[in-house]
């Protein structure tokens, strides 16, 4: 076994009427030039699962169009000679057809389709694939367990930033468990355990709820299944490395689903949410001792996925007492994601996958950026003198830790969003569309953060009843309150759709901030980005106790705001 613990994931007065004439001449970048459609389809043990996606080769990325799961069930197989049982079958050859017409409707090019646990066990699986194939056109890969646990980490490194640190992933299916070693940089160990919630659930439960005795034994059953995985990645473990734990698919997000009920900040997304093992034995403790006709009222989760709820989640907990893992992340990504980041490697739109993980926060804030029609122009100019004072004013104006800088510069190009659909009170879509967007590499918080930081750019600085506001932790606030001053100012500097400073000069003292213009066309005043400056100087004093004084670069008469 291998110990450890895990390390936590870590305002304006009215602007002029005539902004809202300026942003429409603002220059937009073409968006969707030779997008292309694939679907994928995972033919798993409890569900089947379809992907269609528009690829974009300039970003190298994707944006998920349509996700939807079937209860298949075909793990529930013939006790006797472990066929896929003809029942399962017809559900599974529905869901398929169902899937196939799906593909179709939205002119995908390509359809992936790969079957895993069920099928690589039951002596009738390939004949059923064939069957398949003759009956939609569909041919399904049989993979294997290295294969699977493969594709899941390529679905979990397309959503997740893995920065320098190892990383865990655990994916509990209906019939296997995988457990990946990796990093930034490779799959240091795929493994894959034959024990899952459905085959646990049909092999071992017979009585709900079970007694004492039976928890036990599935305990001990699990902790034999899952050794020689654990022990396998904890070899490829360095001695000072102590990885986060990603745990992925249906069990776990069902499992953060029931622990973000009391967390009201959560509401929404999961993606990058964390929970301790505390809170997962307290759920645990919590679940067992209720009927199946119980666990189907939990709010949270569907009927069908409360039927094998307890196992999944004991396989969970042993997993994380066995890494030594005290908090784990959900990642809403997976298989299914995996096919598509797989079939992107294979058409040459992803060269290396490593550069790619490396790139993936600019990535998908580009993205986002693109989709809602932002001038990347200049969001790019505002975003360049937002981390300009973020480097001048730190120590004075902020005491922000050094990651909060990647945060800033992503408000910054996301900032304007919420202008696709309504000028009037813009921050507020664009704190919605991005709060609610997807983020891929931030976690919760920082997406909540860079969502407030959109929100709190212009017009009122935070107020308590604020929806926006009330989430946040107090470590959040204060990061917000401090660096959305900075993005207001930035934004003050930039006017005009064809810019017109070429850089700015900040300086503090105790009781005062002073910003030193430069502009791009000699002799231009810069009178209109003085002027907005103007208007952030009551802000900067109530949030920061700080005066603000501008002046053109250079210039021996400051202007007093």
């Amino acid at each position: 076994m291998c110990h450890g613990h895990l390390d936590p994931l870590v305002s304006a007065a009215r602007r002029p009427t005539a902004e809202a004439e300026l942003e429409k001449l603002a220059s937009v970048m073409p968006v969707g030039e030779g997008l292309r459609r694939v679907a994928a389809i995972d033919l798993g043990t409890n569900s089947t699962h379809l992907l269609i996606a528009s690829v974009d080769p300039q970003l190298r990325t994707f944006q998920v169009l349509l996700a939807e799961k079937s209860t298949t069930r075909l793990g529930e197989r013939d006790p006797e000679t472990g066929d896929l049982s003809p029942e399962a079958m017809e559900r599974a050859r529905l869901a398929l057809r169902h899937c196939r017409e799906l593909a179709s409707s939205h002119d995908v090019e390509e359809i992936v389709c790969v079957a895993t646990s069920a099928m690589r066990e039951a002596p009738n699986g390939l004949a059923f694939l064939q069957e398949v194939e003759r009956d939609f056109g569909l041919k399904a890969e049989v993979v294997s367990g290295p294969e699977e646990a493969r594709l899941i980490y390529l679905g979990v490194l397309s959503g997740m930033d893995f920065a320098e640190h190892p990383h865990y992933i655990l994916d509990i299916g209906g019939g296997s468990t995988e457990l990946i070693l990796a990093d930034a940089g490779d799959a240091r160990a795929l493994t894959s355990s034959r024990v899952g919630a459905v085959r646990l659930q049909r092999d071992f439960i017979r009585h709900e709820p079970l007694e004492p005795k039976r928890v036990e034994f599935l305990r001990a059953f699990i902790q034999g299944c899952l050794e020689p995985a654990v022990e396998k990645v904890c070899r490829r473990l360095e001695p000072d490395e102590t990885p986060v734990l990603v745990a992925t698919s249906g069990t776990a997000m069902a499992a953060a689903a029931l622990l973000a009920v009391d967390r009201p900040e959560l509401k929404g997304r999961l993606h990058g949410a964390e929970f301790s093992r505390d809170a997962l034995d307290a759920l645990v403790q919590r679940v067992l001792p209720l009927t199946p006709d119980q666990r189907r009222a939990l709010p949270g989760i569907n009927a069908r996925r409360a039927e094998i709820i307890v196992p999944g989640l004991l396989v969970l907990q042993q997993a994380m007492e066995m890494l030594g893992a005290k908090r784990f992340v959900i990642s809403d990504r997976a298989l299914r994601e995996g096919l598509i980041i797989d079939w992107m490697l294979r058409h040459d739109l992803i060269v290396d996958r490593f550069v790619y993980q490396g790139e993936i926060r600019r990535r998908t804030v580009m993205h986002h950026a693109h989709k809602y029609g932002v001038s990347i122009s200049r969001a790019e100019r505002i975003a360049a003198f937002a981390l300009e004072l973020w480097d001048q004013t730190r120590g004075c104006l902020h005491r922000a830790p050094e990651s909060s800088r990647q945060l800033l510069w992503a408000a910054a190009m996301v900032h304007r969003c919420g202008l696709r659909i309504n000028t009037s009170a813009y921050h507020k879509h664009s704190w919605y569309l991005v709060q609610n967007g997807e983020l891929l590499g931030y976690s919760h918080s920082e997406q909540r953060v860079i969502a407030s930081l959109a929100r709190y750019h212009r017009k009122s600085l935070p107020k308590k009843r604020h929806e926006s506001w009330s989430p946040l932790s107090q470590d959040e606030k204060a990061l917000v309150e401090r660096l959305s001053l900075l993005l207001r100012l930035a934004v003050a500097m930039d006017r005009r759709p064809g810019g017109a400073v070429k850089r700015v000069v900040a300086s503090c003292t105790p009781k005062q901030l002073k910003l030193q213009l430069e502009p791009i066309d000699v002799g231009d005043d810069l009178s209109l980005e003085l002027w907005s400056l103007q208007t952030c100087a009551p802000f900067i004093e109530s949030a920061a106790g700080l005066s603000l004084h501008s002046e053109l670069l250079g210039s021996q008469q400051p202007l007093a705001v």
